[in-house]
């Protein structure tokens, strides 16, 4: 079975590694939203893979380095594309949800990244 939990977070980042005319080199922000895909299996006692409500409350404390945050200024961001940032964010949640099975990660509503751990 594999289930979601979906996540928003407001973030800032410039790129520093882009040539200094393109757009993306200047401090600019973004809504993201991070949809997070679990896979296991079903617990015959309780009915679930996993309870949304644990999910939440792991991912929010992960976010919460992260949200409203300039992301150049935290470890191991200081080239935030939106692919680094998937790759981050899977290192802190699949150490603590090992279940995670995907990460998708929309910069904008029409662009973004799927990252699988590999």
């Amino acid at each position: 079975m594999i289930i979601f939990r979906k996540f928003t977070f407001d973030s800032a980042h410039f790129l520093p590694n882009v040539s200094e005319t393109h757009k993306c080199r200047n401090i600019h922000g973004h809504t993201y939203q991070l949809i997070l895909f679990f896979s296991g299996d079903v617990d015959e006692t309780l009915g679930w893979v996993m309870d949304f409500s644990d999910i939440k409350l792991k991912v929010n404390h992960i976010l919460s380095e992260i949200d409203h945050k300039l992301l150049n200024d935290v470890k191991g961001l200081g080239n935030p594309t939106c692919e680094n940032v998937a790759i981050w964010l899977w290192g802190k949640i699949k150490m603590d949800i090992p279940i995670l099975d995907k990460i998708e990660l929309h910069e904008t509503p029409s662009s973004g990244v799927i990252y699988t751990g590999v």
